[in-house]
């Protein structure tokens, strides 16, 4: 029973059902025909017969049409119908053949081949309905025939093409059960595979949903419920109205990009959650077909937290880094203010005649003290630059020879002072480089005066040598001294920040931990290595190398020396709101021809220029009521012929100095002030051609 009432029942019956108005046309046109080839009254009783099993299939098939489950009773309801039909439908063609005429033995073989093409229409859907329609009409047919043939006619013919159509029909059934067997297999094959996805769909921790092209999603996975905290049921068909309004915009233009151009697009927005919480969604769409989408959405609230902290905390080290560069620059102004006035007037103090041996001694003293400490506040400066990336390098063409032989006699007298031979060997690394000399220049200054700083006797050896390597040239420096050495274990330590090999060393000779650090990040910058080798009581070797590409020198040229003396009388506006500073000026150019007018703040330092003529304007950068930076450029806008001005300050970083500058400054001479920098700047800026360049 269950392989006569096969499901496929139900596939044939939705079908009959949707053409039940075309076969009762067909019954109606049939019921014509055979009114005229046999009797009315029989045609009419036949009709009436076909309407009435027309009806009962309609009722018969109108829940497998709908979609409706059925069980045994409802399908041997439609395939007792489906009998009846047939067998009505044969009757009729016997009807037609028992009119013992040409005309209806056509008609029957119309009316029976008809029969037999539509139960072979209908074998994928089921095998017993193309059986009873189609089969047992055709078998039907061939025994009619031999039981009553049609008189007068020539049955040869007949028969043969009877055989025919009963052979094409009996292979067009065997051909469709393989092709049902194909369709099977292949529907079976697929639902497994819909199956298999579903699972996978069903199970994923990311939410899958399928969306119509006019909008409409037709499908949710599961998940939904963990991620957005609604069942998938209560999302379909208004998943809109859970989304932030304002997001929308931005989600209709990522699906309309992703139809128009069939391109994933990603693109993430904000849904309210079931449990009133806005949680973060980013969905991944990609759109199929004729404009069908599917997204797959995660919850990324986390993710979005976590870039808010970064965000955050990326302002929050931006603003330390503020703080951080504000409080170097207040701490490195107020630092080298009072250093102005002790640098300078110790230098004063020095060039005088009347001080007593003892008193010069003193005052030397002072000087080396000062410069000690500005030392130390340069470094720090310089240990800042490198932490904020802020330390420029400039690459010019440099002989290293040269450049070492030039910070040799930098500590030439502190090593002579200890009786320390300084000897330098750079016979094999001759020749110009492409680097920033100054900054090895730096470096080499740093490892040489630690080396004569911690050797007590003996001496400090700098040797450089160059080679190949890849290309370039590989420059390295040692400087080797004959000190105290240092224990292995403590040499990697040397070269962080704040260290020192031993604590002791720091109350005997002073520092800040800071130099090796220093000296580090300069050559890491560069790309190059930097050490040390030594063993306690042996003496020790520092060294760095990098790799610099060969470079062509450029002709030497002479340095001008320092003036010792300005050539031509001046009359110089000074604008400083510091006493002290006031009367150092004064102080260091007093043996000079320069008529000094001073001006306490930025606004009497503009009235000054306002009433009268100046050759040059040395001019303090923080100071009440004005700043000098307002009026510098009050200055440059008064319709007069402009002095140069001097920026003369405390504010010595790169930022700084290009804020002076851009104010309309033309110089930049840093404090604490140097009397032969300062020397220089005033005869710069006093010569005539200067003062041409200026007015131009």
């Amino acid at each position: 029973m269950r392989l006569i009432l096969d499901e496929g029942l139900d596939e044939l019956a939705a079908q009959s059902h949707q053409v039940l108005p075309m076969r009762v046309l067909v019954t109606l046109g049939v019921g014509a025909v055979l009114g005229l080839v046999t009797a009315w009254p029989l045609a009419m009783a036949w009709a009436a017969g076909g309407l009435a099993l027309e009806a009962w299939s309609w009722f018969a098939t109108r829940p497998q049409f709908k979609g409706v489950a059925i069980g045994a009773p409802q399908r041997f309801n439609h395939f007792a119908n489906l009998a009846a039909i047939a067998c009505f439908w044969f009757y009729a063609g016997a009807l037609f053949w028992l009119a013992g005429t040409m005309a209806g033995a056509i008609c029957a073989v119309t009316v029976w081949l008809s029969l037999i093409g539509y139960g072979q229409a209908f074998s994928f859907q089921s095998p017993v309905g193309s059986l009873v329609s189609g089969g047992l009409p055709a078998l039907g047919m061939l025994i009619l025939a031999i039981a009553a043939p049609v008189p007068g006619a020539a049955m040869g013919p007949i028969w043969l093409m009877l055989i025919i159509a009963v052979g094409f029909a009996a292979a067009g059934f065997k051909q469709m059960m393989v092709s049902r067997r194909s369709f099977h297999d292949a529907q079976a094959a697929l639902l497994a595979s819909e199956a298999g996805y579903r699972i996978l769909a069903d199970n994923v921790t990311d939410v899958i949903s399928r969306h119509a092209p006019e909008g409409g999603m037709s499908y949710i996975s599961p998940s939904a419920k963990r991620v957005f905290g609604w069942e998938p049921e209560q999302i379909i068909g208004k998943a809109r109205d859970n989304i932030m309004p304002e997001d929308m915009p931005r989600l209709i233009g990522a699906i309309t990009l992703a139809r128009e151009t069939a391109q994933p697009q990603t693109i993430d927005y904000r849904i309210h959650h079931a449990d009133g919480r806005t949680i973060w969604v980013e969905s991944s769409i990609v759109a199929f077909g004729e404009g069908e989408l599917v997204m797959t959405s995660r919850d990324i609230t986390a993710r979005k937290a976590l870039e808010a902290d970064l965000v955050a905390a990326a302002r929050h080290a931006e603003s330390a880094a503020a703080a951080k560069a504000d409080f170097l620059a207040n701490m490195t102004h107020e630092l080298r203010t009072p250093l102005t006035a002790i640098i300078g007037f110790s230098e004063v103090l020095g060039r005088s005649t009347q001080l007593a041996a003892d008193q010069a001694r003193q005052v030397g003293l002072i000087r080396e003290a000062s410069d000690i400490l500005l030392g130390i506040v340069n470094s720090v400066l310089d240990y800042s630059k490198l932490e904020a990336g802020g330390l420029e390098f400039d690459r010019q063409p440099f002989d290293p020879a040269v450049m070492a032989a030039s910070v040799l006699g930098l500590v030439e007298q502190q090593a002579a002072a200890k009786g320390l031979r300084l000897t330098l060997d750079a016979a094999d690394a001759g020749g110009g480089l492409l680097g920033d000399g100054p900054r090895l220049g730096q470096v080499l200054l740093n490892l040489l005066s630690n080396a004569v700083k911690f050797t007590a006797q003996g001496g400090v050896h700098v040797r450089l040598t160059r080679r190949p390597h890849k290309r370039l040239q590989r420059l390295r420096v040692e400087v080797i001294d004959t000190g105290a050495g240092i224990a292995p274990d403590k040499i990697d330590a040397l070269f962080e920040r704040f260290t020192q090999a031993d604590a002791t060393i720091s109350r005997q000779y002073g520092g800040t931990g800071l130099g090796l650090a220093i000296a580090r990040r300069i050559v890491e910058s560069m790309e190059g290595r930097i050490g040390a080798a030594s063993q306690a009581g042996r003496g020790s070797t520092f060294w760095f190398e990098l790799d610099l590409p060969a470079a062509e020198l450029a002709p030497a040229l002479e340095a001008p020396a320092a003036p010792e003396h300005l050539d031509r009388p001046l009359r110089l506006l000074l604008v400083e709101d510091n006493p002290v500073n006031r009367e150092l000026v004064a102080a260091l150019l007093a043996p000079f021809d320069v008529e000094i007018t001073q001006a306490h703040d930025g606004a009497q330092g503009l009235a000054a220029v306002r009433g009268g003529a100046y050759d040059l304007v040395l001019m303090d950068v923080q100071m009440p009521v004005m700043d000098g930076l307002t009026a510098t450029r009050a200055i440059r806008r008064l319709p007069i012929p402009q002095p140069p001005i001097i920026a003369m300050t405390a504010n010595v970083l790169p930022e700084q100095i290009q804020r002076c500058l851009e104010a309309g400054v033309d110089d930049h001479l840093g404090k604490p002030i140097n009397t032969a920098a300062l020397l220089a700047c005033l005869d710069r800026w006093s010569a005539p051609d200067a003062r041409e360049t200026r007015a131009a």
